[in-house]
C-alpha cells in the first residue's frame, strides 16, 4: 500500500549563489535576468569555460572552534547560514523542540573533497600539509558534522549525496522522519562549492560549455558549473499555521539507466512524477509552474522537453534558471526548490535565462521571459547521475481548495 505523505509547513529558508547573498539578491536577479556566471578564473590550471561563482567565500571566516573544520564548502555553508535571519529562527525552533528532535539532512556530491585536492597539491614529505592536516574535513560527512555543531543539533543527523538530486531527496527524507514521529522539525539543504574535481571531471565527459550555459537552446552545448549553499526549515503545519509556503509532498525514482546519462524517454523522471502525485493527492493538471532540471546538456534537456510535453496542460508554465546560477550540482535542488518558493510567493515565472534559438522540441509550456502570473501550486525538478530522480511539489498555504 503506498503511504500518503505529510504536507509540511516551509517556516525558514534561504540561499547563497552566484547571484547572490539571500532571498533579495535572488529575487532581483531572477527579475532582472541577471546572470551570476563569469568566465573561469578558479581552477589552478586553465580551463575555458564559464563559473558560478558566490563571492566572499574567501573572505569568509569561521568561529575560532571551528577552526578545524576551515575548508570552501564549509565556509559556503557558514555565509549561507547567515542570510535571511536563518540563524535566529533555528535557534527558535531548536528551544521548540529541544536539539534532539530537530533532524539534519543534508545535500552535497563532493563535501570537501576542494581541500584534499589542495592538500594532496601541498603535500610535504609525503603528508598533507599542517593546516589541512584535519580528518574532519576530509569526508563525505564533513559538511553536515560542521553544520550541525555550529547549529547545536543533536538529532537525525544524515548526508544525501546522489548526485544532482541530492538536496531534493533531502525533503523526503525530512518528510518521512517527521511522519514517522522521529523528530518535529527538520532542517533542509545542500552546499557544493567549486573544485577541480568537478570542473575537470565534467570536461573530461564532454559535457561542460566553453560559453554561459543555455538550456533548452536548439544549440546548446553544455553546463555552466556553479556553487552554492541553501538551508529550509520544514515543520508540521500545525505547529506553524501561518507559514504562507507548504512542502506538499516528494517523488523519488531510480531509472539506471546509465552511470552518465538520462533514459531518453523521461522514464525514470516520470516514475518520480507519478510517486508525487500518488503519495500527495495530486494531479499534473494542477501544477502552474515547473523549475526544470535543465541543464543545458544535450541529452537531459531533450529528455525533459518530451516529458513535459507528454504530462502536463498546456497550462503549466516551465523554465530552467541553470543559465543564471549555473548547475550547482549537489545544491542543486535546494537552490532550484528556493528559486520555487520564490515564484510562488510573489507570483512570477522566471524566464528560462540564456536562450537565443528556442530548441524547437521544446512545446508551449515553455516560459522563454518572465511572466507575472497568480502561481498556487509548483514543481522543482532535480535528476542526478545514475538515474537518481527527485521531484518536489510546493503550494501557497492560501491555495484553493
Amino acid at each position: 500500500m503506498r503511504v500518503t505523505t505529510l504536507p509540511l509547513a516551509v517556516s525558514a529558508y534561504t540561499a547563497t549563489s552566484a547571484l547572490g547573498h539571500g532571498l533579495d539578491a535572488h529575487l532581483s536577479a531572477l527579475y532582472e535576468q541577471r546572470s551570476g556566471l563569469s568566465m573561469n578564473d578558479f581552477s589552478s590550471t586553465p580551463l575555458s569555460c564559464w563559473i558560478g561563482r558566490v563571492k566572499g567565500v574567501e573572505d569568509t571566516v569561521l568561529p575560532v572552534i571551528y577552526a578545524q573544520q576551515d575548508c570552501r564548502n564549509n565556509r559556503l555553508a557558514w555565509l549561507g547560514l547567515n542570510q535571511d535571519n536563518f540563524l535566529p529562527q533555528v535557534h527558535t525552533a531548536r528551544e521548540r523542540y529541544g536539539a534532539t528532535r530537530l533532524a539534519l539532512l543534508l545535500g552535497t556530491s563532493t563535501a570537501s573533497i576542494g581541500a584534499t585536492e589542495e592538500g594532496y597539491r601541498r603535500l610535504e614529505d609525503e603528508r598533507l600539509p599542517a593546516d589541512l592536516h584535519h580528518t574532519s574535513i576530509h569526508t563525505p560527512h564533513s559538511l553536515t558534522a560542521f553544520v550541525a555543531a555550529a547549529l547545536n543539533i543533536k538529532g537525525p543527523c544524515l548526508t544525501i549525496s546522489t548526485a544532482c538530486s541530492s538536496s531534493a531527496k533531502v525533503f523526503a527524507s525530512a518528510e518521512r522522519l517527521i511522519r514517522l514521529g522521529l523528530v518535529d522539525a527538520a532542517i533542509v539543504g545542500g552546499v557544493d562549492s567549486l573544485c577541480e574535481s568537478t570542473l575537470f571531471g565534467f570536461n573530461a565527459l564532454e559535457l561542460v560549455s566553453p560559453e554561459p550555459c543555455r538550456p533548452f537552446d536548439a544549440t546548446r552545448c553544455g553546463i555552466s558549473i556553479g556553487e552554492a549553499a541553501g538551508f529550509a526549515l520544514l515543520e508540521r503545519i500545525a505547529s506553524q499555521p501561518d507559514a504562507p509556503l507548504h512542502l506538499l509532498g516528494c517523488g523519488e525514482s531510480s531509472d539506471a539507466h546509465h552511470m552518465s546519462t538520462p533514459d531518453p524517454s523521461g522514464a525514470g523522471a516520470e516514475l518520480a512524477l507519478r510517486d508525487i502525485f500518488d503519495r500527495a493527492g495530486l494531479d499534473a493538471a494542477q501544477m502552474d509552474y515547473i523549475n526544470l532540471h535543465g541543464t543545458a546538456s544535450q541529452k537531459n534537456d531533450a529528455m525533459e522537453a518530451r516529458l513535459v510535453a507528454r504530462m502536463f496542460p498546456n497550462t503549466t508554465r516551465v523554465s530552467s534558471t541553470k543559465g543564471l546560477t549555473g548547475h550547482t550540482l549537489g545544491a542543486a535542488g535546494i537552490v532550484e526548490a528556493i528559486i520555487t518558493l520564490l515564484a510562488l510567493r510573489d507570483g512570477f515565472v522566471p524566464g528560462n535565462a540564456g536562450v537565443g534559438e528556442p530548441d524547437p522540441a521544446c512545446s508551449s509550456h515553455f516560459a522563454w521571459h518572465n511572466e507575472t502570473r497568480p502561481l498556487q501550486m509548483a514543481l522543482s525538478h532535480s535528476f542526478g547521475f545514475g538515474g537518481s530522480n527527485a521531484c518536489l511539489a510546493f503550494a501557497r498555504a492560501d491555495r484553493d481548495a
